[in-house]
C-alpha cells in the first residue's frame, strides 16, 4: 500500500512566540521534500514535528497507508531520522551500534554490507566515542538511510562533512530519490544537500512566518 502523510493547518509556538503557523502539504511516497530557511528559522523544529518528535499547537498529521490511517504510537516504526544532535550510544563500537538498532528497527541490507558502504568496516569494532565527528555523522546517516522505513528525515546531513563524504551522501540519497520507494523530508539551509537532486519541492520557511499573527 502507499505510504503518505498529511499535515494539515500545523501550527508550533514555545510559550507564546509561533515557530511556524499554517503549515499544509502533502507527502507521497517517492518524493523528496526540502525545507529552507536561515539558522533559527525553525527548519529543525518543523521537521522534529513532522516526524513526531514533539507536539504541535495546531492543526494535525496523519500517517496513512492507502485510505488506513496509522495510530501515532506506531509512526516510530514508519520513519528512520538522522540529524547531529542525534545522539549514539558512543560505549559501543560501531557493529554493535548496527546490531542494537537493528533489534528495533530492520536495515534494507545486511549489516557488513553497510559496513563496506560506509567504508568504515576497519573500525567497525572500535568504540564510537572515539571516532570523528565525521565518522559520527556518518554512522548517524546509515542508520538512517539503510533503515527498512518508508519515511526518511534529514537534519542539516552533511555538518562536519569533508568533500568525500559530501559525495558519499549525494551518491546514496540520489539513489534512494531516484528508486522511489521513500518519502524524503529534508530541511537544509546549504544547497550542496539538495541541489544535486533529480527532482525536489522546495518549501521555504518564511512563507510560514507571514501568518503568525493572524
Amino acid at each position: 500500500m502507499v505510504f503518505h502523510i498529511q499535515a494539515t493547518d500545523l501550527g508550533k509556538k514555545y510559550a507564546q512566540e509561533w515557530i511556524f503557523r499554517g503549515f499544509t502539504k502533502h507527502f507521497d511516497i517517492g518524493k523528496v521534500t526540502v525545507i529552507t530557511g536561515n539558522n533559527g528559522s525553525g527548519k529543525s523544529t518543523l521537521l522534529k514535528t513532522l516526524a513526531g518528535m514533539q507536539p504541535y499547537n495546531q492543526g494535525k498529521i496523519q500517517y496513512a497507508r492507502g485510505k488506513a490511517l496509522l495510530n501515532e504510537s506506531y509512526w516510530f516504526s514508519q520513519l528512520s531520522y538522522a540529524a547531529p544532535y542525534i545522539q549514539l550510544i558512543e560505549e559501543f563500537t560501531l557493529e554493535e551500534m548496527l546490531e542494537f538498532q537493528a533489534q528495533f528497527k530492520p536495515f534494507d541490507l545486511p549489516i557488513p554490507e553497510i559496513l563496506d558502504k560506509i567504508a568504515l568496516s576497519q573500525t567497525a569494532k572500535k568504540p564510537i566515542k572515539y571516532f570523528s565527528s565525521g565518522m559520527k555523522q556518518k554512522c548517524k546517516l546509515a542508520l538512517a538511510l539503510f533503515t527498512k522505513s518508508p519515511a526518511l528525515f534529514l537534519d542539516e546531513p552533511t555538518s562536519n562533512f569533508d568533500k568525500n563524504n559530501i559525495f558519499w551522501y549525494q551518491k546514496q540519497v540520489e539513489m534512494l530519490a531516484i528508486a522511489q520507494q521513500k518519502t524524503i523530508i529534508l530541511a537544509s539551509n546549504d544547497n550542496n544537500e539538495y541541489d544535486f537532486l533529480p527532482d525536489y519541492d522546495l518549501l521555504k520557511m518564511e512563507d510560514y512566518k507571514t501568518v503568525l499573527q493572524k
